[in-house]
């Protein structure tokens, strides 16, 4: 028979001693791309919540009340870094200074490589060792724009790559686990399972692009570089000089002059950013218009597979217009 102290915590929710459950860690991301990684490697355990809200600018967000109060509680804070949601490391002073944040882009392992390199057809010699940026700190990758996102030095979208993806995977189960020794093997099998996933997608995605990697094409800014540089695509420019700077009449013209001498294909509007630039400079060249790429996933629908969607999104869109 069950003792009445058993039967009260059975039916009135009294956790007993020696009974309780293990808590999973409490864990905060900046942008959905990181959210999906992580989600992936919690499984069922647990959530893992997102700041950065549906159709917001990963640049330039500022944190509701609400968020604020869950980065305070969170255990963990997995983010890209400074250099790409300056917001959030304003936040994480002010709001949650004792917090373990994980920077994703200063991890050591990660693939790094400068912006410059979206303006060099995908060359490898733009691309630089982790170590060294990580060492380098964010002070030393030059001067940002109004929102803070830097646009020379290292290039903060490393998500893009797929390699740096997968590294991430296996840091994050590693992070959750220090907090959650309990289910280690659990999260390192997520893992293990979702590098499986990107291995194959990238697979995928490579025999989608090689027919088109001949092709140039321009982007509304720079956010593109590491995944044309996996690919071996031909970035030829950028319209924007910043994520929240208007490109000048100077600049737009010299852009204009290398769609013929480089035999542009396509120009490639952004989700969030206004498309008349990209119509202004083609108009009359015979570039094609491509559909608005979306780098950081924030318009698509949240969840463990925006990753796989976001990746897929980018090729589907730039295979389609390079190739029509």
């Amino acid at each position: 028979m069950r003792s009445p102290l058993m039967l009260a915590a059975l039916l009135g929710g009294t956790a007993l001693p020696g009974l309780a459950l293990a808590e999973v860690p409490k864990v905060v991301t900046d942008l959905p791309a990181v959210q999906s990684l992580a989600l992936q490697v919690m499984g069922d355990l647990g959530p893992v919540d997102v700041l950065l809200e549906q159709g917001a600018n990963a640049h330039s967000y500022q944190l509701k009340p609400s968020q604020a109060r869950a980065l305070e509680r969170a255990d963990l804070v997995l983010w890209v870094g400074a250099e790409m949601t300056p917001w959030l490391d304003r936040a994480i002073t002010s709001v949650a200074p004792d917090a373990h944040a994980l920077s994703l882009l200063h991890a050591e392992g990660t693939h790094l490589q400068n912006f410059a390199a979206a303006h060099d057809h995908g060359a490898d010699e733009h691309a630089t060792d982790a170590h060294d940026h990580a060492a380098e700190g964010a002070d030393a990758h030059g001067e940002a724009d109004e929102d803070g996102h830097v646009h020379e030095g290292v290039d903060p979208h490393a998500w893009l790559d797929p390699a740096n993806a997968e590294l991430w995977l296996g840091l994050i189960a590693d992070e959750f686990s220090r907090l959650d020794p309990e289910h280690a093997a659990t999260y390192a099998a997520n893992a293990a399972a979702a590098k499986a996933k990107i291995e194959a997608l990238d697979a995928t995605l490579t025999a989608e692009l090689a027919p088109v990697k001949d092709r140039p094409f321009v982007v509304f800014h720079a956010a593109y570089g590491y995944f044309a540089d996996h690919y071996g695509l031909k970035v030829a420019g950028a319209i924007a000089l910043g994520d929240a700077t208007d490109a000048g009449a100077a600049h737009l013209s010299e852009l204009r002059a290398d769609l013929v001498a480089d035999g542009v294909v396509c120009a490639f509007p952004e989700a969030q950013h206004d498309t008349r630039p990209a119509e202004r400079l083609i108009e009359g060249t015979g570039v094609r218009l491509g559909g608005a790429l979306d780098p950081s996933g924030s318009t698509l629908s949240y969840g463990a597979d925006l990753y796989e969607r976001l990746m897929q999104g980018l090729a589907g869109t730039i295979s389609g217009c390079l190739a029509g």
